[in-house]
């Protein structure tokens, strides 16, 4: 009889801090809330800021540049920098394998350099037992490129059903999983890795999905922005003391801006591309319930990155997203051509349309903090982690303020699972743990020392207990106290120089172990290659 614990680990993409319903959100997430309201909401819990290293931490436990995923998976140079999971690095799903488990995987891969021919990257060469989903880091729902069952290309499975749409067949596919699972295999352990695409770009979202959100935004982001945050606080999430962030300088007062009917519409189809993912999460909840599979599965639910405030396209031509690229295609599935373009005459949501929902409206995504995914301000780190397992956690919706980061969730998993994390995997040496487990906090909350690192693109971070030095490349170090000044409103580095040279040194130490490479010397060795286009991405 099974009594190791399945794990489900939910990921989705570009999603802001405050987005859903259990962090203060006007989007409609009931499904995502029940879990919280029966689980852990962690509310200090950061990712990497960006979507490729991201996925490598969280799958290795490591820090993204010892994986070989500096920046995305693209061939930027150095060690660390390859564009592709090296042999360092050891996945959850290898990990578990090992420990009886059954492997399966649904959504975006975006750790392979290769897209189009199975390489020793691909899901089923790192440790899956099924995958279906693409392996290309971003593209269209209803005709999504690179998609695959396996090894095998199945691009042709949208053009043959005309209700195809990308975040709904990721989580139906979880659902046989878990249902095939049960039939076949019911006295072993499962891991299954849902990874949505939902909410990144392009705004691509069901009509009836989008009606529901019209007229939830009309308020515009000034006053969403300040509602958010009341909610916040009254959810304990945000503590009082800290001061809402400032409207992005770039955007206008809502009562200025010009476009309201097409802003609007982009925010809805936003919320409405969420709204269909915890759909998902639902009847993915359900399956597990029906197969009497619920009390013995943790589930782990975060996003990526902070919310996105990138243009489509900038600096980039069409052929580059669609030939070079390949995150679009150029007509749908009926031969349209796509429109590409945030053009406030086009209306987002439908397959001839290819958007994004821009800066100000990420802003209210990234409530009540500053910046954006790229950068590792608390914008661009801060995710909402939920953790449900009513086997193991008994204090039911409370809230965790204890720092992490991604590496704590293989970490994590090796614990509850018993699972060994190795030495060596394939006859190759594979680098230490990096995280620690967060298992002692399913019972109570407690203050932790653990440094805590990040860089991305010359972004860097270095967080110890109350004290975070960031800095935005290429501008000087700040210094901020997260105890009373999470939004980082209040540069401390001129009163506290001892501070910032200690900590600063042992970012120097971290970066230097973990095989992080100057910007300055990535930018050269990029020239030529779509340097513009990763510079904005």
């Amino acid at each position: 009889m099974q009594k190791k614990p399945n794990v489900l680990l939910i990921l989705n993409d570009d999603m802001g801090y405050s987005d859903i319903g259990c962090f203060g959100g006007e989007i409609e997430t009931p499904n995502l809330d029940k879990i919280a309201n029966d689980g852990l909401s962690y509310t200090q819990f950061y990712n990497t800021a960006r979507c490729s290293p991201s996925r490598a931490s969280l799958l290795t436990g490591l820090h993204p540049h010892q994986t070989g995923i500096g920046i995305l998976t693209y061939d930027s140079g150095p060690e660390g920098y390859p564009g592709d999971l090296n042999n360092k690095c050891v996945t959850i799903p290898e990990v578990l394998k090992d420990s009886g488990y059954k492997t399966y995987m649904s959504g975006k891969w975006h750790i392979a350099k290769s897209l189009r021919e199975p390489s020793g990257n691909w899901p089923l060469q790192r440790g899956f037992d099924e995958f279906y989903g693409t392996i290309i880091g971003a593209g269209g729902f209803y005709d999504p490129n690179t998609l695959t069952r396996g090894n095998e290309n199945i691009e042709h499975e949208p053009k043959e059903n005309e209700d195809f749409y990308y975040t709904d067949a990721i989580s139906d596919q979880a659902v046989d999983y878990i249902k095939k699972h049960k039939k076949e295999n019911p006295d072993e352990p499962f891991f299954q890795y849902v990874a949505y695409t939902a909410p990144h770009w392009p705004l691509h979202a069901k009509e009836k999905d989008i009606e529901k959100y019209r007229g939830r935004f009309d308020a515009g982001w000034d006053k969403l922005r300040e509602e958010r945050l009341e909610r916040l606080v009254e959810k304990g999430i945000i503590d009082p003391s800290w001061k809402l962030t400032d409207r992005d300088p770039t955007q206008p007062e809502w009562n200025d801006a010009e476009y309201k009917e097409w802003l609007l519409r982009c925010m809805e189809v936003y919320a409405a591309q969420i709204d269909s993912m915890d759909q998902g999460i639902g009847r993915i909840l359900d399956s597990l319930e029906e197969t009497d599979q619920l009390d013995n599965t943790i589930i782990i639910f975060l996003s990526d990155n902070g919310a996105c405030a990138e243009d489509i396209p900038e600096g980039v031509e069409v052929d580059e997203l669609v030939n070079n690229l390949m995150i679009a295609k150029s007509h749908t599935r009926d031969g349209e051509e796509v429109q590409f373009g945030n053009n406030p005459s086009i209306m987002p949501g439908p397959e001839n349309t290819y958007q994004s929902y821009g800066t100000a409206w990420a802003n209210l995504s990234n409530t009540p903090f500053r910046l954006y995914k790229h950068w590792v301000h608390e914008g661009g780190i801060s995710t909402p982690l939920i953790i449900h397992w009513p086997e193991g956690i008994k204090n039911k919706g409370e809230l965790r303020h204890i720092p992490g980061q991604l590496p704590d969730i293989m970490a994590t998993i090796v614990d509850i699972t018993g699972a060994k994390y190795p030495e060596s995997y394939n006859e190759k040496q594979i680098l230490p743990l990096e995280g620690k487990s967060l298992s002692d906090s399913f019972e109570n909350d407690y203050d932790d020392q653990t440094p805590l690192y990040f860089e991305h693109e010359g972004n860097a971070a270095v967080r110890i207990g109350k004290w975070k030095l960031v800095r935005k490349y290429p501008e000087d170090w700040e210094l901020f106290d997260m105890k009373n000044d999470r939004t980082e409103m209040n540069d401390l580095k001129e009163k506290y120089p001892e501070k910032v040279k200690e900590m600063a040194a042992m970012y120097e130490e971290w970066a230097e172990r973990c095989g992080v490479v100057p910007r300055k010397k990535i930018l050269e060795l990029m020239e030529g290659s779509n340097k513009a286009f990763w510079e904005d991405e």
